[in-house]
């Protein structure tokens, strides 16, 4: 009797502590848990087979855009057009099927920004504890219930804080810090903190006034001194997460058309680059008596990372992602010199998006919707597996191609091609 009570309570034990890994897989917003596109700590697959691995489930009708996904616990969270309204979805990480769906707004139209490279939402929704803070194409930030959906309180930044929609839309992130949202208007309202739970304005910063951009602003903290980071086609801004204040800025990544990559910052170093020109830059931040100084390390625009929009990470001192360098490559930098170790054409592909996990790149294809997943090294591009999308999207993309970034949560690739989802086994069994 006892030796069965054990059995049984070894059973559950470990039971529980499945669902607690794999509730710890989380993915709650854009790039993963700390915005630097390092999915939490699992258990995959070191190697695919040559078919790839399996499919787990496939979703459709998710509406145009190029969203990527939330995910937490058994829920996955995106956004997408449809009939006119940017609508968030909610779906089973386990089978697909849709839990709910909630419209926070008019999607955006042909006159409300330039849809020539294809419309529909960009914005990766934020989940944190029970609410979903969701951005849309035009500028209205909600917070929803995360078990139904309901929509606790909206925002439009055009109206309400004199926003302006970018070029090809808003399409950052909101930063969840406490009880605020952060998000960016642009103009003399250039980043601001929502009040989590009702919408009202609680923080501001002090002494920009910029275009709205594509970047989605991250938290970090140097000496003593926690600041909010993002940028507009000036360049780069570090703003104090108490007084609002402007701490340091820093124009080499800046361009006049769009700034789009999320910076990475590792200990007291701020990793930036952006396309159009740009390059990439390394600023060392130094506490000062104001606050914070940056000191550039290089700043660096010819044969170099020149990111577009599928992002850049960190591992072990490099830099991974696609350079528009050469006409297209994948390479690594090193990060402390900004010494280019390695370039890999990736045809048809002209660009790609990444993530890490586990010990593996996921690289991510935008022409013929491939990923690899690829061992970082400074010695080469050294690939363990690829797959293809079993079907491409109907959606008409116009000139743009895709966009949506990969995400590797609960032991699944997740990919999106506009209003088809993907979901592929990848956990070691």
């Amino acid at each position: 009797m006892m030796k069965s009570i054990r059995f049984f309570c070894l059973v559950a034990m470990l039971c529980v502590s499945t669902i607690a890994e794999a509730q710890d897989a989380n993915w709650p917003q854009w790039r993963g848990v700390n915005r630097d596109g390092h999915a939490a700590k699992q258990n995959l697959l070191q190697s695919w087979p040559t078919d790839g691995p399996s499919l787990a489930w496939s979703a459709k009708g998710l509406g145009t855009g190029y969203s990527a996904c939330a995910v937490v616990g058994d829920l996955v969270y995106t956004m997408g057009s449809k009939d006119g309204q940017a609508v968030v979805d909610c779906l089973s990480l386990t089978d697909g099927t849709t839990r709910w769906s909630q419209a926070i707004g008019p999607a955006g139209q042909d006159d409300d920004y330039n849809t020539g490279w294809g419309a529909g939402q960009r914005s990766t929704p934020t989940v944190d504890g029970n609410q979903v803070f969701a951005w849309t194409d035009k500028g209205v930030v909600a917070a929803l219930n995360r078990n139904n959906g309901d929509v606790q309180w909206s925002v439009d930044l055009v109206a309400k804080y004199g926003g302006k929609v970018p070029t090809w839309g808003y399409s950052a992130s909101p930063l969840v810090d406490g009880n605020r949202v952060i998000v960016c208007p642009g103009g003399d309202n250039f980043l601001i903190g929502l009040n989590r739970r009702n919408g009202n304005q609680v923080w501001g910063s002090n002494g920009v006034s910029a275009s709205a951009e594509y970047v989605s602003p991250i938290k970090a903290t140097v000496g003593d001194k926690t600041f909010y980071v993002t940028a507009s086609k000036p360049g780069l801004y570090g703003f104090d997460v108490k007084t609002g204040e402007k701490l340091f800025e820093d124009s080499a990544t800046g361009n006049n058309i769009a700034v789009i990559p999320t910076p990475i910052v590792s200990g007291d170093l701020l990793y930036h680059t952006s396309a159009y020109g740009a390059g990439n830059v390394l600023l060392r931040l130094v506490p000062s008596a104001d606050g914070l100084t940056s000191v550039s390390v290089y700043a660096l625009n010819s044969k170099s990372m020149e990111n577009h929009h599928g992002g850049v990470v960190l591992v072990d001192g490099v830099i991974y992602g696609f350079t528009k360098q050469s006409g297209g490559c994948w390479m690594a930098q090193d990060l402390a010199s900004g010494e280019s170790l390695w370039t890999e054409r990736a045809r048809p592909n002209r660009s790609g998006s990444i993530c890490y996990a586990d010990g593996r790149l996921y690289c991510y294809g935008d022409k013929d919707g491939s990923v690899e997943l690829v061992e970082p090294s400074r010695d080469g591009f050294k690939s363990h597996g690829k797959l293809v999308i079993p079907q491409e999207t109907s959606v008409p993309r116009k000139q743009g191609a895709i966009w949506a970034h990969p995400v590797v949560a609960g032991g699944k690739l997740i990919i999106r091609d506009q209003d088809l989802l993907y979901a592929f086994d990848v956990s070691a069994k």
